[in-house]
């Protein structure tokens, strides 16, 4: 559904091709005000200097948020071998440099290799995780910077297509010396959680030379990839939202009600289970009207989020 952007945009979603140097927060703002409301949110933060999908939700469409965010996500990434900084990507600092412009392809394929699968991530210090009520980026920018302890997360592939080295990296002065930094692109998916900085960083802690991300784009967000994304300028000619019904039937597994069913549910009633204890389910009515975001435990259909009055 596309409205014009000076009118009031329905209940839906909105997926942004977000560019760098904006932060999440300067897209919602943005889209607040093409909008017209300030009932506008998003899921799953980008960090300024990332690009590509962030999902912005609308009105009601802003319940459905919080349950997106838990959706397996795509990236390419390419992390600099050789140089550390104290936030994992090329606006921090540098922290610690070794040579890495010797390293193989191979080296790198089986560092990342050993960062797939379910693995114990350590956060970056400057992020957005809360420490004792403050947030761990201003700690660290106050001089510091929190211990965070190590989450689980899942890492389902992380691919090394290419390493080349640095042509600007310093060298020995040899004509044919390698340059001592080197580039990895990489394509990541991976869980909800999961810090592509805090990858870079533990990939060159393994191969012993340091490692932060130069560029980052995010492909994909559960199943939202850039083919459906906007950018901010086209949005401002035109504001494209996904209806709530069918971002919720992209997004989650449909259950269909029958009448009675989904006058029940629309009070916040209870069904009984399918036998399906599995994530969030769309439930709609015989009309197509999404009624409400369910779940099943313990046998019995419970509403995480009601949609109609």
């Amino acid at each position: 559904m596309a409205r014009d952007a000076r009118g009031t945009a329905p209940s839906g979603l909105i997926v942004v091709d977000k560019p760098g140097g904006m932060t999440s927060h300067d897209v919602v703002a943005r889209i607040r005000r093409l909008a017209g409301t300030r009932r506008v949110g998003h899921a799953g933060t980008l960090d300024p200097m990332a690009t590509g999908v962030l999902v912005v939700g609308v009105e009601k469409a802003t319940r459905l948020l919080g349950h997106l965010t838990l959706t397996e996500k795509e990236y390419q990434a390419t992390i600099r071998l050789g140089q550390a900084t104290d936030t994992g990507d090329a606006e921090g600092t540098i922290t610690a440099a070794r040579p890495a412009g010797q390293l193989t392809l191979a080296q790198v394929q089986a560092a990342a290799a050993a960062l797939t699968g379910p693995i114990q991530q350590v956060p970056p210090a400057v992020s957005a995780i809360k420490v004792a009520g403050r947030r761990a980026y201003q700690l660290a920018r106050e001089g510091a910077p929190p211990v965070l302890d190590p989450r689980p997360v899942t890492v389902w592939s992380f691919t090394v297509q290419a390493v080349r080295s640095v042509p600007d990296g310093p060298h020995d002065g040899t004509p044919d010396a390698p340059g001592d930094l080197l580039d990895a692109d990489v394509e990541v998916r991976c869980s909800s959680g999961t810090y592509i900085r805090a990858l870079a960083r533990d990939m060159g802690d393994a191969l012993g030379v340091g490692g932060h991300l130069t560029r980052l784009r995010r492909t994909r967000v559960g199943p939202y990839d850039l083919s459906a994304a906007h950018g901010l300028d086209e949005l401002a000619e035109r504001l494209t939202v996904l209806p709530l019904a069918e971002a919720a039937a992209s997004a989650f597994p449909v259950r269909e009600l029958t009448m009675e069913q989904a006058r029940s549910l629309s009070h916040g009633g209870r069904l009984p289970g399918l036998g399906e204890e599995t994530g969030p389910v769309a439930a709609f009515g015989p009309d197509g009207t999404l009624i409400a975001l369910v779940q099943e435990k313990d046998g019995v259909t419970r509403p995480l989020a009601v949609f109609v009055p």
